[in-house]
C-alpha cells in the first residue's frame, strides 16, 4: 500500500488537517506506530499516545479537539466513526493484497470441474469433479473443493481448508485457514450388542453471501437437508457447527462455541465465547449470549441477554451471584451450622 493522505481522505469520506500529500505505506498501531505507517484513536483510553505517536496520519474523530500538541510530523484525517473508518481501510488493504490470477501448476482440477474468470488457484489446490468456482476466487495453498461444491463469486478459501462434497458457499465469503465445510454430522445409533452403527449422513452445508468462518472452524453437513449458515454470518476460530443447525443472517459467534445438532439460532444474535448449546433447542432473534454460558432450552423473547450454566436471564444470573456471595461474606453457613447445634444440644437436655 501507497498512498497519501489526501488519497485515504477521500476514501474514507474524511476531512484533512495536515499535509494531504504525505505519503504512507503500512498500518499500524498508534502506541507503537512508525513514519510511514497511518493509524487511528477511537477509543479515548489511548488519546496519551497520540502526541507522542510516530505515525504519519492518524484517523481520528470529527470531535477529536486535542488536549496537547501534536507531532508537527502528523496528519489528521477526521471522520464520524475512527473505528468504522480503519475497519474500511483494512478491507480495502486486504483487497489491494490479493494474489493476481492464474492456476500454480501443482494445483489438480479434475475433468469437469469449472473454473470462472480471474480466479487465484495456489499450490496443492484439488478440485474435484462437479466444482464449480465463481469468478473472482481467491484458493490458496492445499485447499480442499469437493465433488459438486459450488463457491459463490470473490470468495476466498486460505490454507488447507475443506469444502467437501455438494456443499454450497456464497458471495464474497472468506473460509480461513483449516475450516472444515461438510464433514459428517455425528449421528449413530446404539446396537444390541453396545456398539453403534453410523447413520450416513446425506445432506450438505449451504454458506450464504458476506459470511467469514474462522480458522480451524467445523460445520457438519446434515443428516438429511441443508446446515445453514445465514447471509452475513461471521464465525470465530474453532468453533462446532453439527448438523441440521441453522444460524440466521448477521449473527456472530466467538471462538470456541458449540452448536449442537438440529439447534435453530436467530438473525443478528451475539454469542461470546465457549458457549454450549443444547440440541433440538430454538433461538430468538437478536439473543446475546455471555460468554461460558450453558443454554440448555430454548429462547422464545428476542432482543434479550442471558448468562450462567443453565443459562438464565442475565439480571437473574447476576441476582444468583450476589445471593452467593452474601453467604460466603456474611457467614450464614456458619449461622447455620451454630443454630443446628444450638437446636440439639436444646433437645438433648433433660
Amino acid at each position: 500500500m501507497q498512498r497519501t493522505a489526501g488519497e485515504l481522505a477521500t476514501l474514507l469520506s474524511g476531512v484533512i488537517e495536515g499535509d494531504p500529500t504525505i505519503s504512507v505505506n503500512r498500518l499500524g498501531k498508534i502506541e507503537d506506530a512508525e513514519s510511514g505507517a497511518i493509524t487511528f484513536l477511537s477509543n479515548p483510553d489511548y488519546e496519551g499516545y497520540i502526541y507522542d505517536t510516530g505515525a504519519s496520519v492518524a484517523i481520528v474523530s470529527n470531535s477529536f479537539r486535542p488536549s496537547q500538541q501534536l507531532p508537527t510530523s502528523l496528519t489528521l484525517i477526521k471522520v464520524d466513526d475512527p473505528y468504522a473508518a480503519f475497519a474500511q481501510l483494512l478491507e480495502y488493504v486486504g483487497k489491494s493484497n490479493l494474489f493476481p490470477a492464474g492456476i500454480h501448476p501443482s494445483a489438480w482440477i479434475a475433468e469437469g470441474a469449472h473454473l470462472g474468470d480471474d480466479c487465484y488457484i495456489g499450490p496443492f489446490v484439488v478440485l474435484e469433479k462437479g466444482a464449480k468456482v465463481g469468478n473472482g476466487c481467491q484458493i490458496h495453498a492445499h485447499v480442499t473443493i469437493g465433488r459438486d461444491a459450488e463457491l459463490g463469486e470473490n470468495t476466498q478459501v486460505f490454507s488447507g481448508a475443506k469444502v467437501l462434497h455438494d456443499c454450497v458457499i456464497g458471495n464474497n465469503c472468506s473460509i480461513q485457514a483449516g475450516a472444515i465445510i461438510g464433514s459428517d454430522g455425528f449421528g449413530f445409533v446404539p446396537k444390541a450388542d453396545h456398539g453403534f452403527q453410523k447413520v450416513p449422513q446425506t445432506g450438505n452445508v449451504i454458506v450464504k453471501d458476506d459470511c467469514e468462518i474462522g480458522a480451524a472452524t467445523t460445520i457438519d453437513r446434515a443428516t438429511l437437508g441443508s446446515t445453514i449458515i445465514g447471509k452475513g454470518v461471521k464465525l470465530d476460530n474453532q468453533i462446532q457447527v453439527a448438523h441440521n443447525v441453522i444460524i440466521g443472517d448477521h449473527t456472530v459467534i466467538a471462538a470456541q462455541t458449540g452448536i449442537a445438532g438440529s439447534t435453530t439460532l436467530g438473525a443478528q444474535c451475539m454469542v461470546g465465547g465457549q458457549v454450549g448449546f443444547a440440541g433440538h433447542i430454538k433461538i430468538a432473534d437478536g439473543v446475546k449470549i455471555a460468554a461460558q454460558s450453558g443454554v440448555t432450552t430454548s429462547i422464545k423473547d428476542a432482543n434479550v441477554v442471558y448468562q450462567g450454566t443453565p443459562a438464565c436471564p442475565i439480571k437473574d444470573y447476576q441476582q444468583q451471584q450476589i445471593a452467593i456471595r452474601k453467604l460466603t461474606r456474611n457467614h450464614l453457613f456458619d449461622r447455620v451450622d451454630e443454630l443446628e447445634r444450638s437446636q440439639k444440644n436444646s433437645e438433648d437436655q433433660p
